[in-house]
């Protein structure tokens, strides 16, 4: 797994597992590094058809789906059916406003602390996780 990426170490994972470095790859990756609001398929899409204007939703997802494989992006469902993609595989805290969906990062070490001794009392060793708070943001409050 990748922690803290760079587009660099994307493109030597994408290499080194056999898959091309397209601009638009390399694009739609950049999108998602910039951004700290876990962008969905459909904002990237809006976020980059003025520069790459032959770019598709298909190939959007398509991507996402390689770098989620790869263990690049988290996909973060949510009960209403949107999906969001979160480059940081570092543990943290989702933070969702239940109003307009907003998410940031909440991390502390206080959160990895109380994450290993969770593990270490189930004796079991993740494949991943996701903890998620939902609140109201300061702007739907």
């Amino acid at each position: 797994m990748v922690i803290n990426l760079d587009i660099q170490e994307i493109i030597k994972t994408f290499r080194k597992n056999g898959y091309k470095v397209t601009a638009q790859r390399l694009a739609i990756c950049k999108f998602i590094l910039s951004r700290k609001d876990h962008p969905s398929a459909e904002q990237i899409y809006q976020g980059l058809s003025n520069e790459y204007p032959t770019i598709s939703l298909g190939t959007i997802y398509k991507t996402l789906h390689l770098l989620k494989e790869l263990g690049l992006v988290q996909e973060l469902g949510f009960n209403e059916g949107s999906i969001r993609y979160d480059p940081d595989m570092e543990l943290h805290i989702n933070m969702v406003c239940s109003k307009c969906g907003k998410i940031y990062d909440y991390k502390a070490a206080n959160v990895k602390e109380l994450w290993n001794v969770i593990i270490s009392d189930l004796g079991i060793k993740p494949k991943g996780q996701r903890i998620d708070i939902y609140y109201e943001c300061e702007d739907c409050k």
